[in-house]
């Protein structure tokens, strides 16, 4: 029976979290536990990029994270991005995001609703004209340039983060003592089995969000009980409040 479940992520900030609601429902123990931290690439790093964001007139932004390290990298250029910038975000909430950087404005912010870049291309089609950038993850794939490529846009990508594993200390690798444990990216399950390579001869239930990172547990050898996101369990808290209650049938 599933009593003590690792989420591999930071504490929500709202008591309204639906994994608090779950702890509740199935008398369960959730401890938060990030498995993976962001960094941004030094200056030096970026420059062999030999990217300027003066000569961008329009940035896409797929991330807070994306944020937080283009504004943090342009103060180090000492680049300030001209009133005309215009912003191209994933999400609503990523959008407003930006207040933290510059002044919002509508005219000059857009955002689509599925978190998707997918949908933010009708709205950067009509913004032909715009040199768009891209800063991404240093794990990111070529998806968003083929995409980009193919509508006909003027756009440069660009590594601005990298995502890595966070240390472990041997009290921690000790008392590993999880029931399951969720993952939502290929380096958290990367932490896992560097740090806990004993996991293999465990009955630790593993459950992952997202196809690469469902591949990265199967490649390393790892059972997984619980895979998200479905057609049926979009949200890996609406796949584990299944799991558990097929767990008490």
């Amino acid at each position: 029976m599933v009593k003590k479940i690792l989420v591999s992520q930071p504490k929500p900030t709202s008591d309204n979290s639906p994994y608090y609601e779950i702890a509740r429902q199935f008398d369960v123990e959730l401890v938060f536990r990030p498995f993976i931290k962001v960094e941004g690439l030094t200056s030096q790093e970026f420059r062999y990029q030999k990217v300027n964001f003066a000569n961008y007139t329009a940035i896409v932004f797929t991330s807070r994270h994306a944020i937080d390290h283009f504004f943090q990298m342009a103060k180090e250029m000492r680049v300030t991005m001209p009133e005309t910038t215009k912003y191209f975000c994933v999400t609503e909430t990523i959008a407003l995001y930006i207040q933290k950087y510059t002044q919002y404005r509508k005219r000059k912010v857009f955002f689509g609703e599925t978190g998707k870049i997918d949908d933010l291309i009708p709205m950067m089609v009509k913004h032909k004209n715009e040199k768009y950038l891209v800063p991404m993850s240093s794990v990111a794939n070529d998806s968003i340039t083929r995409l980009l490529d193919s509508k006909g846009l003027n756009h440069k990508e660009c590594v601005l983060y990298r995502t890595v594993s966070n240390d472990f200390s041997e009290e921690e690798k000790k008392n590993f003592d999880y029931d399951m444990a969720l993952f939502f990216s290929p380096t958290g399950i990367k932490t896992l089995v560097d740090n806990f390579p004993n996991v293999h001869e465990s009955q630790l239930h593993i459950g992952t969000f997202g196809p690469t990172t469902a591949k990265t547990a199967r490649d390393a050898g790892l059972d997984i009980s619980l895979e998200a996101p479905t057609e049926r369990y979009p949200s890996m808290t609406g796949a584990l409040r299944h799991f558990l209650q097929e767990q008490e049938d």
